[in-house]
């Protein structure tokens, strides 16, 4: 980073001494003005006038007269030209290093803003290869725990709200194997913020409750899981997450939480189009619209796509009417192609800034095996998989689109 920064610094100063120098030598062998010109000329008549009275050609009464007018017209024409140097002597100087400075400090805020300092320039593969590693790597969830303070509890607390909450906790201790008493503590203990305890209470939820857990409860014990990490996404966490989804593929939490490991972890891409469609399913008092809205138009710009914020709860586009399935019927097969290449690209444009389900990737899939862009096909084909990674259904609709297009076996 330090050696980039030297580099960049050694580069910088060698243009602007270019610049400056050039700029100066400009000024110096520019063409004189029509004062400086003036002067040469007048200076030039009075060493011919003094020739001429040398030779006898000019008589010397004559000659004084003629002198003394274009004197005066030499000072008159070398107090214009001290006047235009005062006014303009050092401004393309000036102007040069304004210009140097601007560009420099324009560079470098660009840079900052769109370049990611401390970084090398990494391809695409290499991008996802560190993003998994990152992934695989990351903290666990007593490491993330460990690293913070402990709770702070509200300073407010009502007398016999406390009293309540001792009460509680002593009974649950005393009772570990009672079930809504630890639904109850969680609920509690999430309340006043001290989610380490909310996250073991609804552990314990989970472990009462056995094979009847359902994905409502796996996503809150992974919520309180993040909470509990100061909002850090662990590997645990995830697992908690997941689990929720394998239940539940829609479960808006999980969701939300795995869309923020994705961001956490390097993949903006995919934590986008999560995002993106949990914005657009809604409903807009879903508790996890508003940390979406506050996010999601810098998620895209890091994910590098153009996006404005779609009318909450709504639908995916509709497919082609029954008016354009009759005209495809009737055209040439030249003007069919480009037609579904049309529709394609329409298709292709909204599922990577908005997402979209299952039906609609599968489609775009087949379609690019129909207009033989198979390259293309076995990219959005892969990209689909790990979108719908928790989904076995959907993962059934994409291989089969995947097959139709001829980029799988």
């Amino acid at each position: 980073m330090l050696s980039f920064w030297a580099a960049a610094t050694v580069m910088t100063l060698m243009v602007a001494g270019v610049l400056v120098q050039a700029v100066v030598r400009g000024r110096d062998r520019a063409p004189g003005s029509r004062a400086a010109s003036d002067v040469e000329v007048y200076r030039a008549q009075i060493d011919e006038i003094e020739r001429d009275v040398a030779r006898g050609v000019i008589d010397p009464a004559d000659a004084e007269r003629v002198h003394a007018e274009i004197a005066r017209r030499l000072l008159s024409a070398d107090k214009a030209l001290a006047q235009e140097k005062a006014a303009s002597g050092r401004a393309p100087v000036v102007a040069a290093l304004a210009l140097i400075v601007l560009g420099v400090v324009g560079s470098v805020g660009a840079y900052w803003w769109i370049g990611a300092p401390g970084y090398g320039d990494m391809a695409l593969k290499d991008r996802i290869a560190y993003a998994e590693e990152l992934r695989q790597s990351r903290p666990d969830q007593a490491a993330a725990e460990a690293s913070l303070p402990d709770a702070a509890l509200p300073g407010n607390i009502e007398p016999r709200y406390a009293e309540l909450m001792e009460r509680l906790r002593e009974t649950v201790s005393e009772r570990p194997d009672d079930l809504q008493g630890h639904v109850l503590l969680a609920q509690q203990e999430r309340r006043l913020g001290n989610y380490r305890a909310a996250k073991e209470a609804q552990g314990e939820v989970l472990r009462l409750k056995a094979d009847a857990v359902t994905a409502e409860d796996l996503a809150s014990f992974g919520e309180l899981q993040v909470l509990a990490a100061g909002g850090y996404v662990s590997p645990e966490a995830e697992m908690s997450l997941r689990a929720a989804l394998v239940q539940d593929r829609k479960n808006g939490t999980a969701r939300y939480y795995l869309g923020l490991m994705l961001l956490q972890t390097g993949r903006p891409d995919q934590a986008f189009r999560i995002w993106g469609a949990l914005l657009r399913a809604g409903p807009e008092d879903a508790p996890w619209i508003a940390p979406i809205l506050t996010q999601i138009e810098e998620l895209a710009r890091l994910a590098g796509v153009r996006y404005s914020i779609p009318a909450i709860g709504g639908g995916t586009a509709p497919g082609p009417s029954a008016e354009q399935v009759a005209d495809a019927e009737n055209m040439t097969p030249a003007e069919r192609m480009e037609m579904i290449g049309s529709m394609v690209a329409g298709l292709s444009d909204r599922l990577a800034t908005e997402g979209g389900p299952a039906t609609d990737w599968a489609r775009l899939i087949a379609s690019l095996g129909v207009l033989g862009e198979r390259q293309r096909a076995a990219a959005i084909h892969a990209n689909a998989v790990e979108v719908f990674a928790t989904d076995a259904g959907a993962l059934d609709l994409i291989n089969e689109a995947g097959r139709r297009a001829g980029v799988i076996d």
